[in-house]
């Protein structure tokens, strides 16, 4: 009975010290290319928590990926390719009229300005956890030095 308390008392160390994280390197020591993705799992990670807050299959995982990629294929005059990917987004019981306005919004906003640091995959993004906002204001231009 003791050797059944001291192997299970030795297992259970041994399982914590395998358990323990390994050596993270500090932040100010990654590589801009490290800390770059890094951000940007963060972003997809919060992208898609966002996302799921959406009544119904429109916040699905699954929704979420597909349908932002038939918008921007849309916008960018891919017609054939958008309905291929069509065919996915309704076989994972993605709701069609989500799609419809997250493009409507896409389309209300206008061009983005190519001197923006917006980029067309955000506006995706911002429409399609929020198809009914306003379209932005327009930026005001910097006045001219004299």
């Amino acid at each position: 009975m003791i050797g059944g308390v001291v192997l299970a008392a030795a297992t259970a160390g041994g399982a914590v010290a395998q358990n323990s994280a390994p050596e993270q390197k500090p932040a100010e020591q990654k590589s801009p290319d490290e800390q770059a993705k890094e951000e940007a799992q963060r972003r997809s990670v919060e992208e898609y928590a966002e996302a799921a807050k959406l009544a119904g299959n429109a916040g699905l995982p699954e929704c979420v990926w597909s349908g932002r990629r038939i918008v921007m294929l849309l916008w960018r005059d891919d017609i054939d390719t958008a309905r291929r990917h069509m065919d996915l987004y309704e076989r994972f019981g993605c709701p069609t009229e989500h799609l419809k306005i997250a493009f409507r919004c896409l389309v209300r906003q206008g061009n983005i300005d190519t001197k923006s640091q917006e980029r067309l995959s955000e506006r995706v993004q911002s429409c399609w956890v929020n198809p009914d906002a306003p379209p932005p204001a327009p930026a005001t231009a910097a006045p001219a030095a004299q």
